[in-house]
C-alpha cells in the first residue's frame, strides 16, 4: 500500500520531473547546433552584406579616476547581439539555450577591444563572467563582465574647479565596416548606469552614447562606439586641504605688520615659517598631478599666495634696512652737533641749557617729542634760522631742533594694502574660476 501511495503522488503532474535532456546523445548542443557541420572562422553570410552586431552596455561601477596617470577605471556588463543563422536549431516552444565560455571558443563572437585601453581583462571568479545566450532562429546574445583601465584626456587648466568628460571607444579590431556595422541597440538607452556608482571626488553629471566611424590608413574604416560620460569635481575637500591653509598662511604673515620694527627674533622666524609652509602646500599638491605644461588654477591662487608672504617678508627687510639708515644717521649727526649752552629760547622764556652733543640720546631732543606713547625714530636735523633777532645772548648762525620722522608708516600702510589687495584678488579668482 505504501509503495502505491508513492506510484499514486508521484503520478501527478506537480511532482512528475522533467526528462533529462543530457541524457539523450542526440541532444547535445554541439550537435544540436551543428557546430561541426560549419566553418565558425568567418563571419555569418561571409561574402554578403555587413553583418549588424547590437552593442548594449551596463556600468555596473565608475573605479577610480587618476589625474596624474591621465585615465580611469570602469566595470561593466557588455552585451553583443548578432543573427547567426548557423547556430539555429529546432525547437517546439522556442526556448533559448544558455551556455558558458567553453562554447564561446568554438564559434565565431565579434571581436570586441578598447581603444585607448591600457589594461582590461575579463572577471573569471568562480568561472569565466561569460554568457552566451542561443535562440532557435540564430539570435545570439553574447555578454561578458570586464573591468577596463582606459585614457583620458583630461584639462586640468581650471582643476580643481572643473569639469572633465572622459569616453570608453569600443571597436572591431578585425572586421571593417564593410563586414561588420556596430551600432547602439537602442540608443542612448542602450546605456544603463547603476544607481549606486559614486565617486569620494566627483560627480557624475550624465552618461550618454554616440557613434562614429574610425579610419586607418593601412586597413580602412570601422565602426566605432563611444561611452561619454561627464564628471564635475567637488571643491570641498581641496577648499579644506589647499585653499583654506593658504589663505591662512598669507593672513597669518600679516601679523608681523602689528609687532615691533625692532623685534626682530619675532618678526623673522614668522615670516620664513609662513613661506616654507606655502612651499609644502605647494609641493604637496603638485606631487599627485600630472607634469602639464600649462598653469592650472590652484597654481594660480597658491602662487600669488606665495607672493604674498614673500612680500610680507620683503615688507619688513625694507622696514629694518631704513630703522638702521636712520639710527646710523642720527648717531652721525649726534656726533657733530655742537655745544647749545647758552642758547636762549626763540621764545625768551626759558632757556635751553642742556649741552645735546655731550648727552645719552635718550636724554636729548624731548623737546618736540609726540606724547602718543608710541616709539618712534628721530633725525636731528640742522637747520638755518633765518631770524637772526631770535638770538640774543649767544650770536650763532645755527641752531638745532629735532625733526620727527615716522619710520613705522611702511608697516602701516602694509596693514591695510596688503589685505585689501589679497581681498581684491579673491573677488577676482572666485568670479573667474567659479
Amino acid at each position: 500500500s505504501e509503495q502505491f501511495l508513492k506510484e499514486a503522488i508521484f503520478s501527478f503532474p506537480i511532482f512528475r520531473r522533467s526528462p533529462d535532456m543530457t541524457k539523450s546523445p542526440m541532444t547535445k548542443s554541439e550537435q544540436l547546433l551543428r557546430i561541426d557541420d560549419h566553418d565558425f572562422t568567418m563571419r555569418p553570410a561571409f561574402g554578403g552584406p555587413p553583418i549588424p552586431v547590437g552593442v548594449d552596455v551596463q556600468v555596473e561601477s565608475l573605479d577610480t579616476i587618476s589625474e596624474a596617470d591621465m585615465d580611469f577605471t570602469m566595470t561593466l556588463y557588455l552585451r553583443h547581439y548578432w543573427k547567426d543563422e548557423r547556430l539555429s536549431f529546432p525547437s517546439t516552444n522556442n526556448q533559448s539555450m544558455t551556455f558558458d565560455s567553453r562554447l564561446v571558443k568554438k564559434i565565431w563572437v565579434p571581436d570586441m577591444f578598447f581603444v585607448h585601453s591600457k589594461r582590461s581583462f575579463i572577471h573569471d571568479t568562480t568561472t569565466d563572467n561569460v554568457m552566451l545566450r542561443v535562440y532557435p532562429d540564430g539570435n545570439v546574445l553574447y555578454s561578458l563582465r570586464v573591468t577596463v583601465t582606459a585614457m583620458c584626456n583630461m584639462d586640468l587648466s581650471r582643476f580643481p574647479l572643473d569639469t572633465q568628460t572622459c569616453s570608453l571607444e569600443i571597436e572591431s579590431y578585425a572586421y571593417t565596416d564593410d563586414d561588420l556595422m556596430l551600432y547602439w541597440k537602442k540608443g542612448n538607452e542602450s546605456l544603463n548606469t547603476d544607481d549606486k556608482i559614486s565617486l569620494s571626488q566627483f560627480l557624475i553629471q550624465k552618461f550618454h552614447t554616440t557613434t562614429k566611424l574610425a579610419f586607418y590608413s593601412s586597413t580602412g574604416w570601422y565602426n566605432r562606439l563611444y561611452i561619454h560620460f561627464t564628471l564635475r569635481r567637488h571643491v570641498f575637500f581641496f577648499l579644506l586641504q589647499t585653499y583654506f591653509p593658504a589663505t591662512l598662511m598669507v593672513m597669518l604673515s600679516w601679523v608681523s605688520f602689528w609687532i615691533d620694527c625692532r623685534a626682530v627674533p619675532a618678526r623673522v622666524p614668522l615670516g620664513i615659517t609662513t613661506v616654507l609652509t606655502m612651499s609644502t602646500i605647494i609641493t604637496g599638491v603638485n606631487a599627485s598631478m600630472p607634469r602639464v605644461s600649462y598653469i592650472k588654477a590652484v597654481d594660480i591662487y597658491l602662487w600669488v599666495s606665495f607672493v604674498f608672504v614673500f612680500l610680507s617678508v620683503i615688507e619688513y627687510a625694507a622696514v629694518n634696512y631704513l630703522t638702521t639708515v636712520q639710527e646710523r644717521r642720527e648717531r652721525k649727526l649726534r656726533n657733530q652737533l655742537p655745544c647749545t649752552c647758552g642758547i636762549e629760547n626763540p621764545d625768551g622764556d626759558m632757556m635751553m641749557t642742556t649741552c645735546f652733543s655731550d648727552v645719552d640720546p635718550s636724554a636729548a631732543g624731548t623737546y618736540g617729542m609726540p606724547e602718543n606713547g608710541a616709539r618712534q625714530e628721530r633725525i636731528l636735523a640742522q637747520l638755518t634760522l633765518a631770524d637772526s633777532q631770535r638770538t640774543s645772548r649767544v650770536k650763532t648762525p645755527r641752531g638745532y631742533v629735532n625733526v620727527w620722522i615716522d619710520t613705522h608708516a611702511i608697516d602701516k600702510y602694509s596693514r591695510v594694502i596688503f589685505p585689501a589687495a589679497y581681498t581684491l584678488f579673491n573677488i577676482i579668482y572666485w568670479s573667474i574660476y567659479s
